[in-house]
C-alpha cells in the first residue's frame, strides 16, 4: 500500500501531467487556428484570382478582341470586295 507521501506525489505527477497536457493542446489548437486562418485567406486571394481570370477570358473573346488579334498578330485584313470570289456549287448532273 502507497503511504500519504506516495499519494501526494501520484496526485501532484497526475496533476503536472494534466496541466501539460492542456497547454500542449492548447498550443496545437492555436497553430492550427493560425493554419486555418492562412488558408482561409489565400482561399480568398485564390477566388478573387479566379473571378479577374473568369473576366479577363470573357474579354478576351468577343469578337473585337479576336478582330484585333487577327489583325495585330496574324497581319489578317478584309479583302476588297473585288479580291472576293463567290463559287456556286454545280449543279448535280442528270443521269
Amino acid at each position: 500500500m502507497i503511504g500519504p507521501f506516495g499519494q501526494v506525489a501520484m496526485l501532484t505527477a497526475a496533476i503536472l501531467g494534466s496541466g501539460v497536457g492542456v497547454v500542449y493542446t492548447q498550443h496545437i489548437n492555436r497553430q492550427l487556428f493560425i493554419q486555418l486562418q492562412k488558408l482561409q485567406a489565400e482561399r480568398d486571394h485564390l477566388e478573387i484570382e479566379w473571378e479577374l481570370l473568369q473576366l479577363e477570358q470573357s474579354t478576351l473573346v468577343t469578337d473585337v478582341a479576336v478582330e484585333d488579334a487577327a489583325r495585330t498578330r496574324l497581319h489578317m485584313r478584309i479583302p476588297d470586295p473585288g479580291e472576293v470570289l463567290y463559287i456556286t456549287p454545280d449543279e448535280p448532273s442528270k443521269k
